[in-house]
């Protein structure tokens, strides 16, 4: 099937809209020009902020009610567009297809409609004093927010906080990855087809320094930021909004996450959910249990049949086509620095498997591909075991007692995720208690329940989102108090 080109522009007050600069977008698998995209810049955020705060005005004062069903037929408008909207994931992103297709989608609609009716049904809180006053709580919508979204999983992200931001009666402007454009601008296009007024939610394209990223974090009228991102851009983000409008943040950063595999676990399970943890998405993903610590009873039967594994059922080519089942990274930039820590990782340990790019026939000869890698004989304060490399490669490591693997688990800047592997309910709930993590799957990964709380310790993030969680973020208590007289 031929690709097709994208000609990919602002989505503003209601209007898809045009820059006089543009930049291009690149096929992560072919590294072949797609599309062209609107860069913004001062202008462009100004007028998307003005929009938004326009809109306000009158979103804001709807009731949740109200804004139900129009983010219902956003979410309803997203599952019509299924297929459509795989193919540009792929497009946006490089990966393999069959992924997009496997629930995927649907936790993109999900996000919209879950976080729409939630708002709608959610209650106030009332506090009856002994003297005869009664005290009530409001929950209010705050303002214009900016939702910024990484490039490894872009859609879904997107809709994680488009979903609450709207709900709760905010406007929003979305800035995506500058590698990612193709899918924000489809979902204006379908948020613009379901009838979300004009100003509500904004698409304005660009970079990060000098650039949409810069200028809409630093906007005075912005009072929400939510971000998910490298550590380093949160840090400069957060300065942003200190220094000019004292915006309200939440951040989701980098991570680093242990995968703690016990003797007791079921060995054909903890193979499988490795497999899974650390090269969906070729890896690049903020939660991959990257480092993967076996208990030593099973280490060496482990890491031998992980090898066997991933070498015998890994498929690298065509993303678009249903057989392959791992892409190409995100652009050539991202696979030089990947390939960086591999070197390190050959002075530090030895490269088991990978560390090289498959042969692949033209035209993905010149994409950005590589083959699943595992890295053993290191230790835990190896670069490769403490910094995020953020793509398929893993490091692992083996332990003796339950003590040594928390210890090593917890040994790194970042606290997002972890899982726990062990057919031990004390032992799980033991270690998963003590690991520094916003989230610890045991026996799975990457399952998620959008009522309960996401974000990181340390340096993987600033607060948290999901259900009434993100509600705290996106909205402002007023306490009402009222006389007995």
């Amino acid at each position: 099937m031929e690709t097709p080109f994208f000609e990919v522009t602002h989505y503003i007050n209601g209007e898809f809209v045009n820059s006089p600069l543009q930049f291009e977008k690149l096929y992560p698998a072919t590294n072949q020009v797609i599309g062209t995209v609107a860069e913004g810049k001062q202008a462009e955020v100004d007028r998307a902020v003005s929009a938004a705060k326009n809109a306000f005005k009158t979103w804001g004062k709807m009731s949740a009610s109200e804004r139900r069903p129009i983010l219902r037929a956003f979410a309803e408008g997203i599952r019509k567009n299924a297929a459509e909207l795989a193919r540009i994931e792929t497009f946006d992103v490089g990966r393999a297809i069959r992924e997009n297709n496997i629930h995927y989608i649907k936790r993109i609609a999900n996000n919209i409609e879950y976080f729409a009716d939630f708002a709608a049904l959610h209650g106030s809180e009332s506090y009856p004093m002994d003297s005869g006053y009664i005290n009530y709580v409001l929950r209010q919508p705050v303002g214009v927010a900016v939702l910024i979204t990484p490039w490894n999983i872009p859609m879904l992200l997107s809709t994680w906080k488009i979903g609450p931001a709207l709900a709760f009666g905010n406007t929003a402007i979305l800035k995506p990855a500058e590698s990612t454009p193709i899918g924000a601008w489809k979902l204006a296009q379908i948020a613009h087809e379901a009838g979300v007024p004009a100003g509500v939610f904004n698409v304005v394209q660009g970079f990060g320094p000098n650039s949409a990223g810069a200028y809409l974090t630093s906007h005075p009228d912005v009072r929400l930021i939510s971000f998910t991102g490298e550590t380093s851009t949160g840090q400069a983000i957060l300065k942003a909004a200190a220094g000019t409008n004292m915006a309200r943040v939440s951040f989701e950063l980098g991570g680093k996450g242990p995968n703690i595999i016990f003797d007791d676990a079921d060995i054909e399970r903890a193979l499988a959910i490795s497999q899974k943890a650390a090269f969906v998405n070729q890896g690049e993903v903020c939660l991959a249990g990257s480092r993967i610590l076996v208990q030593r009873g099973i280490y060496n039967e482990f890491v031998e049949r992980f090898a066997a594994k991933l070498t015998n059922e890994t498929v690298i080519g065509d993303p678009l086509d249903p057989a392959t089942t791992m892409g190409a990274l995100n652009s050539r930039e991202h696979l030089e620095r990947v390939m960086g820590y591999l070197e390190v990782g050959g002075y530090e340990g030895k490269l088991l498997i990978g560390g090289d790019q498959p042969d692949l026939p033209a035209p993905f000869n010149e994409g950005n591909f590589l083959n699943p890698t595992i890295i053993t004989d290191v230790v835990p304060s190896c670069r490769v075991c403490q910094e995020e490399i953020f793509g398929p490669v893993v490091t692992i490591l083996p332990f003796d007692e339950e003590d040594e693997a928390i210890q090593i688990a917890n040994d790194v800047k970042y606290g997002l995720s972890a899982v726990v592997q062990t057919g031990n309910t004390g032992r799980a709930i033991r270690v998963s208690n003590q690991i520094d993590a916003g989230t610890v799957w045991v026996n799975d990964w990457f399952v998620r329940d959008l009522r309960v709380p996401f974000g990181g310790m340390k340096a993987s993030g600033v607060g948290r989102e999901g259900g009434h969680y993100s509600m705290e973020f996106y909205t402002e208590m007023k306490n009402v108090c009222i006389a007995n007289q």
